[in-house]
């Protein structure tokens, strides 16, 4: 049986803008006769339905915020009734009420086509056999992965995450050929992997990962222990559907994202203004078909850069650079602004160091702040070298960066692993 396409719902730009204004309108009609939240929202902005007549109305309209979501638990944003409700997902938060996304069947259902989508971006035939190596329950990265396999037309092989017994028998004994999962679990396994001196052994040729920001000494290390080619990025938010949103392609490490579905605006976290083209700024979303729980320029707090070249590999859906992280992620270390994502870059540009580092932030006796850089050397790679490494660890930061690390080299593999998220900034200023 062959398998069923998921391509864009439009063939050039120009159907794009038109799809966007038809959903744009449709999400702000159903959510002000359906929502007493939006209903009122959209009150105080002095914005009617008919008053979104472009794509440039949508400036008009009023944001959301993560904030919106935990006011209004259990059934936040809900703009249907409770009876069109067929499931529930949460957020994996860790402070306070989860954020929780109600779906009704149609939302699903776009849902896994958009996943089947990125299935099928990423070159995936009936033959391949995907081990889905993610978390499952309410959160919506294992049903996303799974049932969007599923409804793409592979075999599906729901390892779950952890338990890299299990994961290496599973590898082996069924022939995986796409491991799907965290960039943290993929690091897991990798190395278990090497360690099992299993690489010859598989038959992995693909990754799909996802839920986390990844560094380009990371996905090299991973690539290089399985033996594979393609690694793919899947980015997602439990607001926004879930994962399987967009993906970057076998042309460039930027994604496409599936803007026949929802609206990306990329505006200054500060002034809320668009940026240019090519500048970071904020992931703005407003959904043109979610019924149960749509967004209407929904302030995700992650960071990115529209790509405005069009993509080698011919999809006409417009790109964003990889998550650079997050605006609240952002640290401050003697009144100099930092990204995470600044440490990646130039971490990820220097030799003899591994993909693994910690940023330890203190306040000491003499009352200034301090940023400790533990960075990882690169497995084979000999002590002698670390103070050469630190000393170009330190030259790229305090040039790049403008702050005055103080850099330490530890053993590899000495740093801690996860099979979600790896915590990497650790803030032990008293504030």
């Amino acid at each position: 049986m062959a398998l069923k396409k998921f391509p864009p719902k439009v063939e050039s730009l120009s159907e794009l803008e038109a799809l966007q204004l038809k959903g744009l309108q449709w999400t702000v009609q159903h959510t002000y006769r359906n929502s007493p939240f939006y209903k009122a929202r959209l009150d105080q902005a002095g914005v009617k339905p008919d008053d979104i007549k472009s794509l440039a109305d949508l400036s008009r309209l009023p944001f959301t915020t993560a904030d919106d979501f935990r006011l209004g638990y259990p059934y936040p944003m809900l703009s249907v009734s409770h009876e069109e409700v067929v499931r529930i997902h949460a957020s994996s938060g860790t402070t306070g009420k989860r954020k929780v996304v109600c779906y009704t069947q149609k939302d699903i259902d776009d849902w896994l086509d958009m996943f089947a989508r990125c299935y099928e971006m990423a070159g995936l035939t009936r033959s391949d056999k995907v081990q889905i190596c993610v978390g499952y329950g309410v959160w919506t990265a294992g049903a996303g992965f799974q049932l969007g396999c599923e409804r793409f037309g592979a075999m599906t092989i729901p390892s779950g995450p952890g338990n890299l017994e299990m994961q290496m028998t599973f590898l082996q004994d069924f022939g995986t050929t796409v491991l799907c999962c965290t960039a943290s679990m993929a690091l897991l396994v990798a190395q278990e992997v090497d360690k099992r001196g299993l690489r010859d052994k598989l038959q992995l040729k693909k990754i799909i990962a996802g839920s986390e920001r990844t560094s380009g000494a990371m996905k090299k290390k991973i690539m290089e222990l399985l033996g594979v080619e393609e690694y793919y990025d899947i980015p997602g938010l439990t607001e926004v559907y879930g994962p399987g949103t967009g993906l970057s392609c076998r042309c460039s490490e930027n994604i496409h994202y599936w803007a026949d579905y929802y609206i990306l605006e990329i505006l200054n976290p500060e002034t809320l203004e668009p940026v240019a083209p090519g500048e970071v700024g904020e992931m703005v979303y407003t959904t043109l078909a979610k019924e149960a729980a749509p967004l209407i320029r929904y302030r995700s707090r992650d960071l990115t850069r529209l790509v405005p070249e069009p993509c080698p590999c011919g999809c006409i859906l417009p790109r964003h650079s990889p998550i650079l992280g997050r605006s609240d992620d952002m640290f401050v270390i003697r009144g100099v602004n930092v990204y995470p994502s600044e440490l990646d870059t130039i971490l990820s540009s220097i030799d003899n160091i591994g993909s693994e580092y910690q940023v330890i932030l203190e306040r000491r006796d003499d009352g200034k702040d301090y940023l400790i850089l533990k960075v990882e050397r690169a497995e084979g790679v000999a002590e002698s070298l670390d103070e050469e490494s630190s000393k170009d660890i330190y030259s790229r930061i305090r040039t790049e960066v403008m702050v005055n690390p103080i850099i330490q080299i530890a053993a590899y593999n000495e740093l801690p692993r996860s099979e979600r998220k790896t915590k990497r900034i650790f803030d032990n200023r008293e504030i």
